[in-house]
């Protein structure tokens, strides 16, 4: 009992810390991170019929209950390269809207995100834990005036999602499980150097669309999963999360459509993990996102600029399309103290190249990561972990349907680095 209060103690120390320190979280898959500890993004992310810490709720809530007792503490250091370039000078003509040409960098380029999970046995049959972690990276501050905004001298937003999974998972049979996790979501956004469409007459709420610092929403949502050996060596998992209902925004209730909603699509993982010896695992993972399916991200920006104005229902929205997401993994365990992690994962971006003037603030084009990793055991209770991520440069172009037809055309591009540590204790 004393042991299990100290566990809880230490537990809830370690959860103060790490909120603190929450920052803008990654963007790879969109805005989705590829993974949610430095075990699981060592795979890109697969690993829906592999859990290995602690942090498995936030694919699979069903592998909790053959996790054990445990506590996982993870930091990831990221560094997304985001740019835009445009060519051709504005035409000038009244109705448009032209961009100053040449090529412009974002200019924070480092973030910490850390994570956090623990897990306890109830009996035998189930487990209760809970894993926190995160998305974002719809973040950019350009040291640019792009939209010519005079009320301030650089243009960008800053998107943080924190989610905070509670799991209870329990065994149908001893290798087949289920598990269900509430989570409990929170927002942070800022937007600067939109108020010009708000003083053209583009927005609903022009004192609401840009440059009112930052502000908060609040949500909730669930996750539901399944894993279980279906032949022998071979384990097949799947989960659904719902969408993730969140408050509004409303100091951006001009800017986002359904006055400033800004809900976190629903998504699934399905996925294989085939042991061909017991020192070699491979896996295969499929995610589908719906980003079309809230409106303030999949509303396209033409036509509905002009037929509905910025923060009503058929508001302009960012325009993306639902990604699908393949991931593959291989976990190698070379002696009783190394284990060896690699991977790779393809998903063509979300924007079509219709969509460039607003996604100059969020220019989530990646489409190709790989991966590798390493965990290192200490004794029998103790585990640190390492991962680093290299999403190749990817970029899209298209014009700026905002001016005259072949006036102006805009370029977006990215590429990224993270390096991830971790640190495991089995109790």
């Amino acid at each position: 009992m004393k042991r299990n209060l100290r566990e809880a103690m230490i537990f809830a120390v370690v959860i103060i810390i790490t909120l603190s320190f929450v920052t803008t979280a990654s963007a790879t898959n969109g805005y989705f991170s590829h993974g949610y500890s430095a075990k699981n993004k060592a795979l890109a992310g697969a690993g829906t019929a592999l859990p290995l810490d602690s942090m498995a709720a936030s694919t699979n809530p069903a592998g909790m209950v053959f996790m054990g007792n445990r506590i996982d503490l993870g930091v990831s250091f990221f560094n997304p390269n985001r740019e835009y370039t445009v060519r051709g000078n504005p035409s000038g003509y009244p109705g448009t809207f032209g961009f100053k040409p040449g090529t412009f960098e974002s200019d924070t380029n480092w973030f910490i995100i850390p994570s956090l999970g623990g897990n306890w046995k109830l009996d035998e049959k189930s487990s209760l834990g809970v894993s926190i972690y995160g998305n974002g990276g719809m973040n950019t501050d350009y040291d640019t005036n792009t939209y010519y905004d005079s009320s301030v001298s650089s243009t960008g937003i800053d998107l943080m999602q924190l989610f905070i999974a509670p799991t209870y998972a329990r065994k149908l049979h001893p290798k087949h499980a289920v598990g269900i996790s509430p989570i409990f979501a929170y927002q942070s956004f800022e937007q600067l150097g939109l108020q010009t469409l708000g003083d053209m007459g583009f927005s609903s709420e022009p004192d609401n669309i840009a440059n009112n610092g930052h502000d908060d929403s609040y949500g909730y949502g669930a996750r539901i999963g399944y894993l279980g050996e279906v032949l022998p060596n071979l384990n097949f998992g799947a989960s659904y999360q719902t969408k993730i209902y969140m408050s509004r925004f409303e100091k951006y209730e001009g800017l986002f459509a359904e006055q400033g909603d800004f809900d976190i699509p629903a998504n699934w993982t399905v996925g294989l993990a085939f042991t061909a010896t017991p020192d070699l695992t491979f896996v295969f993972d499929v995610q589908q996102i719906y980003y079309s399916d809230v409106n303030s991200v999949g509303n396209p920006m033409l036509p509905n600029l002009t037929n509905s104005k910025l923060g009503n229902d058929n508001g302009s929205g960012f325009g993306w399309d639902d990604m699908t997401i393949y991931k593959v993994g291989v976990q190698w365990k070379s002696s009783p103290e190394w284990v060896w992690r690699a991977g790779y994962s393809y998903g063509e971006q979300p924007i079509p190249d219709s969509e460039m003037p607003f996604n100059i603030l969020a220019p989530g084009v990646i489409e190709q990561h790989a991966t590798a990793g390493v965990t290192r055991k200490i004794g029998n209770d103790q585990e640190l972990d390492f991962a680093l991520m290299r999403a190749f440069s990817n970029s899209i172009s298209g014009p700026n349907k905002l001016e005259v037809p072949g006036q102006q055309t805009i370029e977006l591009k990215m590429d990224q680095w993270e390096i991830s540590a971790g640190y495991s204790w089995k109790f």
